[in-house]
This record gives C-alpha cells, sequence and structure tokens, in this order.
C-alpha cells in the first residue's frame, strides 16, 4: 500500500511537470541524481528481485521527482512561503496527534511512525529558524524551531537528536561562516553533556549505562564495544559480508537488501538495515555510495554558494533550509531508514532545494 501510494504521489508530480508551462531547472545535483537513477535502473539487470529492485526505485525517484516539479511550479516569494507555513501546519498537527492517547491508532500511518516524523520536522525546525532570520524576527517562528526539536528528545531518537543538531550547526555556518565556530561547538558541548546527565539518553546510547560517565570519554576509553546499537552492527557486517564483499564495485543489484530481509526472518524479524548507506552500497556498490554523497555534497554547496551571492531573500531562504536541512536528514540516513520514508523524510529539504532553482531562474 505504501508502494501504492508512492506511485500515485509520483504521478501527481509528473502530471504537473507537463501542466505547467516551464521546464524543470537543471544543476550539477540534478545531473547527478538522474545518474543516479539510471545506475539504479542498471542494477535491476543483475538484482536478485526485479519487484523489490522496483520498489527502491520508486523511494529515490520521489525526491528527485519533488525537485524537478518544486523547480517548474515556484517562481515568487509568496508561494514558496505558503508551501512552507502549509507543510508547517501538517506539521504540528502531527505533533499533536503524536501526544493524545489512542489518537495514532485512529491515523496510523497517516502521519508516520515517530521515527520518520521526527526526522521530517528536521526541515521544519530549519524553515522555522530560517523564517525567524529572515522573516522580520517574530517569537513565533523561533518558538515552533524549539517545538519541532522537542519531540525527538521526549522520544528519545539518537538519530533524529544528531541531526537536528548537526542542521542547526549548518544553519549558522551558512549565516555566520567561521564566527559560528563557537556556536557549533556549543552545540556539540550541549550534546555531548545531555548524553552523559540525562538518564534516558545514557540508557539509551550505552550498554552499561551506569558504568559509563564523561571521564572516560576524555580519557578515550570508550569503544565501539559499550555502544548499544540495537544489534545494528552485527546485522550491517552480515550483510555487508552476504550482499557487498567480493562485489565492492557494483553490489549484488537494486532490491537485493530488501528482498532477503522481507522474504527471511533474521535478527528476530527485522526487514530494514537501519542504515542506508549500507544499503545502498550492498546493492549499488562503491559507485551507487559516491553518486548519492556527490548529490548531498554537490546540493549543500550549490546552497551556500548562493546563499552567499547577491540574491534575493526569499532564494537565501530557501538556500539555507535546503542546504541545512538536508545536512542533517543525511546524517539520520546512517543509522535509520530514512529512504523508506521518502514521502515524509526526503521529499522537503530536495522540495525546497527545487523552490531555490526555480527563483534562481525568476530572478536572473
Amino acid at each position: 500500500l505504501m508502494a501504492i501510494r508512492l506511485m500515485v504521489l509520483e504521478a501527481f508530480c509528473i502530471i504537473e511537470l507537463f501542466i505547467v508551462k516551464r521546464k524543470p531547472q537543471c544543476s550539477i545535483a540534478v545531473i547527478l541524481y538522474l545518474i543516479y537513477v539510471i545506475w539504479l535502473i542498471i542494477g535491476l539487470s543483475y538484482t536478485t528481485s526485479l519487484v523489490y529492485g522496483f520498489r527502491v526505485i520508486l523511494k529515490y525517484s520521489y525526491p528527485l521527482l519533488i525537485m524537478l516539479s518544486a523547480s517548474t511550479a515556484v517562481r515568487n516569494k509568496e508561494v514558496f512561503i505558503k508551501a512552507g507555513l502549509g507543510a508547517r501546519m501538517v506539521a504540528i498537527i502531527s505533533i499533536g496527534v503524536s501526544f493524545i492517547p489512542l489518537m495514532n491508532y485512529w491515523v496510523s500511518g497517516v502521519f508516520w511512525y515517530g521515527t520518520a516524523r521526527s526526522i521530517h520536522y528536521i526541515s521544519m525546525c530549519i524553515f522555522s529558524l530560517a523564517l525567524y532570520y529572515h522573516g522580520g524576527k517574530e517569537k513565533k517562528d523561533l518558538l515552533l524551531c524549539v517545538l519541532f526539536m522537542i519531540p525527538c528528545i521526549l522520544w528519545v531518537f539518537r538519530t533524529s537528536i544528531m541531526g537536528t543538531a548537526l542542521a542547526v550547526m549548518t544553519f549558522f555556518f551558512f549565516k555566520y561562516k567561521i564566527k559560528s565556530l563557537p556556536v557549533i561547538f556549543g552545540i556539540v558541548l550541549l550534546i555531548v553533556i545531555a548524553i552523559f546527565t540525562i538518564p534516558s539518553m545514557k540508557a539509551k546510547m550505552f550498554k552499561d549505562g551506569n558504568s559509563i560517565n564523561i571521564a572516560q570519554l576524555q580519557q578515550g576509553k570508550i569503544s565501539k564495544d559499550d555502544i548499544n546499537s540495537n544489534a545494528r552492527f552485527a546485522l550491517w557486517e552480515h550483510l555487508q559480508k552476504r550482499f557487498y564483499n567480493h562485489k565492492e564495485i557494483v553490489g549484488s543489484g537494486t532490491g537485493s537488501v530488501q528482498n532477503y530481509m522481507y522474504s527471511n526472518f533474521i535478527f528476530g524479524g527485522l526487514q530494514v538495515p537501519h542504515n542506508d548507506y549500507i544499503q545502498i552500497s550492498c546493492d549499488n556498490g562503491l559507485i551507487g555510495i559516491v553518486l548519492y554523497l556527490l548529490i548531498i555534497v554537490s546540493i549543500i554547496t550549490h546552497c551556500f554558494i548562493e546563499y552567499n551571492k547577491k540574491n534575493s531573500i526569499a532564494i537565501k531562504m530557501c538556500a539555507i533550509v535546503a542546504g541545512s536541512s538536508i545536512a542533517g536528514v543525511a546524517l539520520t540516513m546512517y543509522t535509520d531508514n530514512v529512504v523508506n520514508y521518502s514521502m515524509a523524510t526526503l521529499s522537503y529539504p530536495f522540495g525546497f532545494y527545487g523552490m531555490m532553482l526555480g527563483l534562481i531562474k525568476k530572478e536572473r
């Protein structure tokens, strides 16, 4: 059903590309993404399952289609702001639903799972921060920025906490460059203190939280074995041995990991690897992982360049939101299944980037 819903949304994006009488805007990131999708399609020729391979391609195609359709639809600041505010309102509603007892049972799947929602809030947090700094410094926007940080902290979602922190640090680096280093250092220090002083975070972070302290970190006595990975490390090693080793360049084919995990009862019934980069490398090898990382780096770099040019406020806002949020979301891909929920997680960073391309086209 999720795959069908994704196909319907992608169909709407394609229809929009035909309805709007403008050409989709191109950039190095767009070209790299197109090459990446072509490589995924090539991966179908040697995959273990065409069905799962097709599903994986659907999930990676959605951010590309959102990016292209946004680049054709948005040509002025008002559309960008209205789109962002509409998305933020839905996100606020989803927070309310999350904290109302039994409400999730009535709207199960509508607002996604907690992990997907918390990753989605990264983009909304940065959008609110951009509105505060570039839209008049209204306290409401700053309060909403904080609001979108709260769920991942209360739910103790380590991945989302790290992703949100990196997104905020990237935001301040975009805005203040070298002068932002004290702020960035302060955020890192705050996270470290929180990990070792908040019992719920400490218990989730380490296998034996009671015996771990910050002094051991300073002495370099904390190792990978002390971290509570919920069997992630063992799962990743297992998948790499099966699908990556001796096939490092091209992998085992698009969808091979999903086919294996859905068809077999492994690691207590896990159906996802909780690491999109491991899945990419196992499915599509080093070529796939290098291409995807180049997409992320090229978007962040392009956004940073455009933000620091003499562009309109709208372009600057799109640039800082897209660049910062995609940095944070890219980090969460290391320990979560971000691509599985691409409608909620990846569509916003890539959508904001597409809007930036459209606004640049109009201005120039």
